[in-house]
């Protein structure tokens, strides 16, 4: 929640102005906003890019560590008191051990890009050997659906428990970002166009801003002072409630009110079309489409939150599971 962090950045010594303060305590960037700019724009694209195999693997490298740290931790807890001072001193940290940190994100980097080449196909729709963990992805297989809401899935490491809407919104949205950044939103035809029932204003809305719909996947006709037909919606959310969809875009449009603030929150009107083109609550899902939406959640970036920032996923090991039931005591 409050992470402590140093960056070494390297610029010209030009950019920095050192006398800023007289006993120099502070020196400060000449350009401010070009380094925050940078660094903003880093971070978010680093985070970005993290996927349930890295988070996996930082929650085991942690228990390794917590598990080695418990004898040296035993043993000296009686001098605790004693260095309370020193435990409480700043000094800058030893070479080696930015060094070793270091090499664990470049790690980390390295696994986001070859994730997809080392996931291995299951045939056969088996269930692999708990001990094969070549083959059984970050994720794992789903198992069950528990009260219509959540994915029970079996990983190399234990229980992975997903909940299935939050993850499928995430998954929706980034779907529809990229779409509509490339070439707008792939559009699906209505077998039968849908009649809307809307006030003079919103039809004005939806005539205004055609183009802008047909970039979202929709295309809209004003078949009336007060009336729209919908012929057309997003393919991605060909499932979805099409007259409440095109109601909550006309909302957030209106909300919004000009081309140029639309186009400012469009992520946001995409957001809000995801969470209605995601999978409900109690609905059944087969055991492929568990799957499948697993498979999902590892190719996209940011899916471990959903659009309104909850968690998507969780897990818990075969070693948190044995306490549960005080086994091996």
């Amino acid at each position: 929640r409050h992470p402590a962090y140093i960056l070494y950045l390297e610029v010209d010594p030009a950019l920095v102005d050192v006398n800023v303060h007289p006993t120099k305590h502070e020196v400060r960037f000449r350009d401010g906003r070009t380094v925050h700019d940078f660094l903003f724009s880093t971070l978010h694209r680093a985070l970005a890019e993290v996927r349930p195999r890295d988070q996996l693997e930082q929650q085991a490298n942690v228990r390794e560590l917590q598990e080695a740290s418990e004898p040296q931790m035993q043993q000296q807890a009686p001098m605790q008191f004693q260095s309370a001072a020193s435990h409480y001193s700043f000094g800058r940290p030893a070479h080696g051990k930015i060094q070793e940190q270091l090499t664990g994100y470049q790690q980390i980097h390295q696994s986001v890009n070859t994730l997809d080449s080392e996931m291995a196909p299951v045939r056969g729709g088996e269930m692999p050997g708990a001990d094969d963990e070549s083959v059984i992805p970050p994720l794992g297989f789903a198992v069950a659906q528990l009260h219509g809401i959540y994915i029970l899935a079996q990983n190399a490491a234990g229980l992975v428990v997903v909940d299935m809407h939050a993850a499928h919104e995430r998954t929706t949205y980034e779907q529809l970002k990229q779409a509509f950044d490339l070439q707008g939103v792939v559009a699906q035809p209505l077998l039968v166009p849908v009649s809307i029932a809307v006030s003079e204003r919103e039809a004005g809305c939806a005539e205004e801003y055609v183009d802008m719909f047909a970039q979202l996947g929709f295309v809209v006709e004003r078949a009336g002072p007060e009336t729209l037909l919908v012929r057309q919606v997003p393919g991605l959310l060909r499932n979805a409630d099409s007259e409440q969809l095109v109601r909550d875009v006309l909302s957030d449009m209106l909300a919004q009110g000009s081309s140029d603030r639309i186009r400012a929150h469009i992520n946001e009107i995409l957001s809000s079309m995801a969470c209605h083109g995601s999978v409900r609550a109690n609905r059944k899902l087969t055991i492929p489409e568990m799957d499948g939406l697993l498979r999902q959640m590892e190719a996209t970036e940011r899916s471990g939150q959903c659009n309104h920032g909850r968690p998507t996923w969780t897990q818990m090991t075969m070693a948190e599971l044995d306490k549960l039931f005080l086994r091996g005591r």
